[in-house]
């Protein structure tokens, strides 16, 4: 009792009469303002502040249990169009999927046969290449056409649809695993060509972007199933573009020698100038030889610029592709125009001692993005390099001609 007669004695201070004086026209008046109209006040106060917080927390209420109700109902729409999806597979005769199946394989061939040229097979693609190969899991041969899944006269005919479709199913199964299969095969290819540009002292994604320039075309997407989505034959297209990328950089790389002269007179980085003695800098390395000596090309391209150059007297340059250029300096003849295509080892010009040079030789550079790298990492490479670098330019010129 002690506490309520406390709580009214405060709430009789709190709400006590009061009157509020003020002088008007010299007078001074009041207005009184009695408890009672206190307390109705306040209560009028605190029921509209008691409302609009109700009506917010219905508000709120009310839009979480719309979202959670939206929620159920696409969760509902996905399970349906996913039972349509069942439904409709299940409604199609066996030809027809085995037609789908059939498309499906032929995709997958058509992407083996364009990264490996026409006369390539599937399963001897798989089979050539050993690398993650391990005793407990034998190559997947390649799935074969569908297209005599309807019986033949002396075949028994299926025990029912539903067995037929299921061994279709297992058959598109056996597609996937050997796409998945391949595209595992493919990118330990992509790791050795990787590891073979790294040899160069080049950086792969550098060389590779290259591969991305001055492509384009109308989109034609494979031809469209309502078997499982063709996630593997998705990822198989990307390890192929991926491998196609390092590939083409690796082959476009300076790899073989520029002449025959075994030896270097002049190697690249800082030297004593042959002419006034005084410290510069030689951005590429020379090599000695006879007038008139052939100049090969070191590697396959385009030759891009035929003529003089201050200091470099008669040049000629081939651009080989992911910003690498060669430069031949010092020349006494040409052997080839702008504009033309060369090959590894094409003479393409003859050893003279034009411009600024002490006597006959070769002066060579390699360029990468403009800037010039010591020419001796491409001289001095190892043989099991050369081998991935020569593998990947037979199949880039089997895809090549298989476009042609």
């Amino acid at each position: 009792m002690s506490r309520l007669r406390v709580m009214r004695e405060r709430l009789g201070r709190i709400f006590a009469d009061k009157e509020v004086f003020f002088r008007s026209g010299g007078e001074v008046r009041f207005l009184r303002i009695s408890r009672t109209v206190q307390v109705s006040v306040a209560s009028l106060v605190v029921a509209i502040a008691l409302l609009w917080l109700a009506a917010t927390a219905a508000m709120l209420f009310n839009q979480a249990r719309v979202a959670d109700e939206q929620s159920a109902m696409d969760a509902q729409a996905k399970a349906i169009a996913a039972e349509a999806r069942r439904v409709n597979f299940f409604k199609r005769s066996v030809n027809d999927i085995a037609a789908d199946l059939d498309r499906r394989q032929n995709a997958l061939d058509d992407i083996v046969r364009s990264q490996f040229g026409p006369g390539a097979d599937p399963a001897s693609v798989v089979g050539k290449d050993q690398t993650t190969t391990t005793p407990s899991a034998p190559e997947p041969s390649a799935p074969k056409k569908l297209s005599l899944v309807a019986p033949a006269a002396s075949s028994p005919a299926p025990a029912s649809p539903a067995s037929a479709v299921e061994k279709l199913r297992a058959i598109e199964g056996r597609q996937s695993r050997f796409a998945r299969r391949l595209a595992v095969l493919i990118d330990a290819r992509a790791a050795k060509a990787e590891a073979a540009i790294r040899s160069f002292g080049l950086n792969p994604a550098q060389i590779a972007s290259g591969a991305r320039t001055g492509k384009g075309g109308p989109f034609v997407p494979w031809p469209a199933t309502d078997a499982p989505d063709d996630a593997a034959l998705t990822a198989l297209a990307r390890s192929f573009a991926r491998l196609n990328a390092l590939e083409q950089g690796l082959a476009a790389i300076p790899s073989g020698r520029p002449t025959t002269s075994p030896v270097l007179t002049s190697s690249y980085g800082y030297r004593r100038d042959p002419f006034n003695g005084q410290a510069a800098f030689h951005a590429g390395v020379d090599f000695p030889g006879s007038y008139g000596q052939p100049i090969l090309a070191a590697a396959g391209g385009r030759v891009v610029y035929v003529g003089g150059r201050p200091g470099y007297g008669n040049v000629v340059e081939i651009d080989h592709g992911h910003g690498i250029l060669t430069r031949y300096a010092h020349l006494s003849r040409f052997g080839v125009r702008p504009g033309a295509q060369v090959a590894l080892g094409d003479v393409i010009a003859r050893m003279g001692s034009t411009g600024r040079s002490t006597g006959t030789h070769l002066h060579f550079e390699v360029r990468v993005n403009g800037n010039p790298i010591n020419p001796a990492r491409f001289l001095e490479v190892r043989q099991d390099v050369l081998q991935v670098q020569q593998i990947a330019k037979q199949r880039i010129t089997r895809v090549r001609s298989a476009t042609l």
